[in-house]
């Protein structure tokens, strides 16, 4: 079972995966989009980090909830309300359960994906964070050891981005133009989700 230490100790790492990773999705965000991919997550991932210190939830759906009200908060652009619907989502599907199981937590999260697709009208192909996480949740199971699996996928999705076209974003305004660039909000969905598979590693 997972509890909130669990769920405190994923966005942690979360957060430090995108400190260590800022300047790599700036650089990729300046080839298709607005070259401020990466400072705007970590200044919002900052800030969740800031707000759990100060204000301990005591449910892992509130540890979520807190996260995505600050993420939308503190994050501008597009980035800020998908990752905040994300685990806003997330966390409210949780409710006040004091521990979640592995199964439990993969069905929320694909609840808060199926949310994150239908606030960005995108689906899997049109080169955004979907490409990431709708193949990691689907590789999520019911054992903490499938987060293993749902790392490998993310990170298979977000390379997979690379050849193709953008259909939805700032991307999207380059054409043709936006193939051969890897996607950089699907590449940190796919830190968000090996920060999770670091967790559950961890708590082995």
């Amino acid at each position: 079972m997972l509890d909130t230490a669990f769920f405190r100790r994923w966005l942690a790492l979360a957060a430090a995966a995108v400190d260590r990773e800022a300047d790599r999705l700036t650089e990729l965000d300046s080839a298709i989009g607005d070259a401020d991919h990466g400072s705007n997550l970590r200044r919002g991932f900052a800030s969740v980090s800031a707000a759990l210190d100060a204000e301990p939830p005591a449910t892992p759906g509130a540890v979520l909830v807190l996260a995505g009200r600050q993420l939308i908060s503190s994050v501008g652009g597009a980035s800020g309300p998908l990752y905040g619907t994300l685990l806003r989502r997330t966390g409210k599907e949780l409710g006040d359960a004091t521990e979640v199981a592995p199964g439990r937590l993969a069905e929320a999260l694909r609840a808060g994906v199926a949310a994150v697709a239908q606030l960005g009208g995108a689906a899997a192909g049109d080169k955004t964070m979907l490409d990431a996480l709708e193949p990691a949740v689907a590789a999520l199971g019911d054992t903490t050891e499938s987060f293993a699996a749902a790392r490998d996928a993310a990170e298979a999705g977000a390379q997979a981005t690379v050849p193709l076209q953008a259909r939805k974003g700032r991307a999207s305004y380059l054409g043709e133009r936006s193939i051969g660039h890897r996607d950089p909000g699907a590449t940190s969905s796919a830190l968000l989700i090996a920060a999770l598979a670091q967790a559950a590693e961890e708590e082995a």
